[in-house]
């Protein structure tokens, strides 16, 4: 930044803006006849505090990119040059450009030269243009992410795509599934469909058109080659008034691909002291009202764990917030039945067709009485727990192991090619 003043850097995280807030390019300056006030603003690159003492403060690209200039005045418009952002930026921009020019007919609109400054907006060559409307971004946060909205894939996976009054969002009146792909081909895509279908049903929603989801599913997986990638597919009841009541606008369907890391090889579990419902209405069915999980998993985390396992109202083992889960007592290997409230898991089906197990609820203390215990989800496989609260546990069991063999002798099976 050339301002002829070094800008001086705090580690306050949250100073006004002489606008109140922070502005559009996250730099602002007084008006000329105040330059000796300080001008105080966030700015957005370094998530720290710049302090200016100049009247106005000009920024400049690489000497291949255009130039630009902000100013704040006593009508508090905002002036911009010319930038590459997204068009209706632009646009709203230029307006107020216009309006500004309109209040001061004295004075030119300012071209700065190239070359003048050689710092300001260097961060905008990394492709972090969302800063310019306020939405921090970290360098490769959406990295390898492809997003698919309504029948058409965004060309910016960030781009605002969904109302801001769809049910899904307002109130969680939704649906969803997660699905694994591994060298770009799904895993189980049919058993998700299913699954998919029957929670909708579940929630009362219409049938999702499972031809359409799988171009979607195409569509996000186009050309993908890496090891692993997490789907998500979404379906909502569309826009609606601001409460419960639906609307009758068409349903919303997204689907979303993103590199899916490799799950541990062994993972810790706490149980939580809220119950699941086994005779709630959502029972079973996999809804985008999660905020339950949400809350469950950040107290497992809180205690160090890396899951968090519910009771039901009956005090039986029920489930994890994303998992199924199996234990082996006496050398069986057993799980909830879905007459537990539990999600009728994809790879929970799957390990008691290709390993075996029985389906019984019991007391969630029984589980002291195991002598292995596994998760089971799409994102994990069969994964082994080391620790349950406070209870000590091999890693991997027999049993546990013999069930992973298992699973890497099925799994390439029910991978479907969809290129």
């Amino acid at each position: 930044m050339g301002t002829g003043f070094e800008p001086v850097y705090t580690d306050l995280q949250s100073v006004a803006s002489p606008l109140g807030q922070p502005t559009v390019l996250g730099w602002v300056c007084r008006d000329p006849l105040r330059a000796d006030d300080e001008a105080r603003t966030r700015d957005l690159n370094l998530g720290k505090v710049v302090l200016y003492q100049l009247s106005y403060v000009r920024l400049l690209l690489a000497t291949d990119f255009p130039a630009a200039e902000v100013r704040e005045n006593r009508t508090r418009c905002l002036l911009l040059d010319k930038l590459d952002v997204p068009g209706w930026v632009v646009s709203k921009l230029r307006r107020q450009r216009r309006v500004w020019q309109q209040s001061q007919p004295s004075l030119r609109w300012p071209r700065p030269a190239v070359g003048e400054f050689q710092r300001g907006l260097r961060w905008f060559r990394d492709g972090r243009q969302s800063a310019l409307l306020n939405h921090r971004v970290a360098p490769g946060q959406n990295a390898g992410v492809r997003a698919w909205v309504n029948g058409r894939l965004l060309d910016d996976p960030t781009s605002p795509a969904v109302t801001v009054s769809d049910h899904g969002l307002t109130v969680g009146d939704g649906v969803f599934e997660a699905v694994k792909a591994v060298g770009g081909k799904p895993f189980a895509l049919q058993r998700h469909l299913e699954r998919l279908a029957h929670s909708a049903q579940g929630l009362g929603l219409p049938a999702p058109d499972l031809a359409e989801v799988r171009r979607g599913v195409v569509a996000v997986l186009a050309g993908e080659t890496g090891p692993l990638t997490r789907i998500r597919i979404t379906y909502t009841a569309g826009p609606a008034p601001l409460g419960s009541g639906r609307g009758d606008a068409e349903p919303t369907l997204v689907v979303v691909a993103a590199p899916l890391d490799e799950a541990a090889e062994s993972t810790t579990v706490a149980t939580v002291p809220w119950p699941r419902n086994e005779r709630g209405a959502l029972a079973g069915l996999k809804t985008t009202s999660y905020a339950e999980n949400v809350v469950a998993l950040a107290h497992a985390k809180a205690r160090g764990a890396g899951e968090a396992v519910f009771a039901n109202l009956a005090g039986h083992l029920c489930e994890g917030t994303g998992t199924n889960v199996f234990y082996v007592v006496d050398g069986e290997l057993r799980t909830p039945s879905l007459a537990s409230g539990c999600l009728a898991g994809v790879t929970r089906r799957l390990v008691l067709e290709w390993y075996g197990g029985r389906e019984v609820d019991e007391p969630i203390e029984v589980v002291r009485q195991a002598s292995e215990v596994f998760l089971a989800s799409t994102t994990r496989d069969v994964q082994p727990v080391s620790a349950w609260d406070d209870l000590e546990l091999p890693v991997p069991g027999p049993v546990t192991k013999a069930a992973q063999e298992a699973w890497r002798d099925h799994e390439g099976a029910m991978l479907e090619d969809v290129g």
